[in-house]
């Protein structure tokens, strides 16, 4: 399952760039996870949960909510997909411009859980002190 779980998270990715909810939610299991550290800059910054339950909820943060932090010139740039069994281990840096037009880069791991070919749960790992400097001007 190694090849195919790692094209089912890259063809998410494409997904999640799109910023077409119906297409995102499509990637996800109905009861999908998405948990990330608490208080992340993000996170705080658009007043949201850290840990997000169900597909719609994923699906309508990165349509709906990450477009208005990150607003323009995202790009990842993708490090490493590791893939063993139903689970996929991306390294990669995200850059974009900010709402308030601060510059962004931080670097990221992400453990993707798949469940029947869909992503059941994503664990996002990034330096949180990082963000917050970056988004607030400020160490959290």
């Amino acid at each position: 399952m190694s090849p195919r779980s790692r094209e089912i998270v890259q063809d998410a990715w494409r997904a999640f760039a799109s910023h077409d909810a119906e297409r995102i939610s499509a990637v996800f299991t109905e009861d999908a996870e998405w948990l990330a550290p608490p208080r992340n800059a993000t996170a705080v910054a658009l007043n949201g949960p850290s840990h997000m339950i169900g597909r719609e909820a994923i699906a309508h943060f990165l349509a709906e909510d990450f477009p208005r932090l990150f607003v323009r010139d995202v790009t990842v740039t993708f490090h490493a997909f590791h893939a063993d069994g139903e689970r996929v281990i991306v390294e990669e840096t995200m850059t974009a411009t900010l709402a308030n037009g601060n510059r962004y880069t931080n670097d990221y791991c992400l453990v993707f859980e798949l469940r029947d070919g869909l992503i059941h749960r994503v664990r996002e790992y990034m330096d949180t002190a990082r963000g917050h400097r970056m988004i607030f001007g400020e160490e959290e």
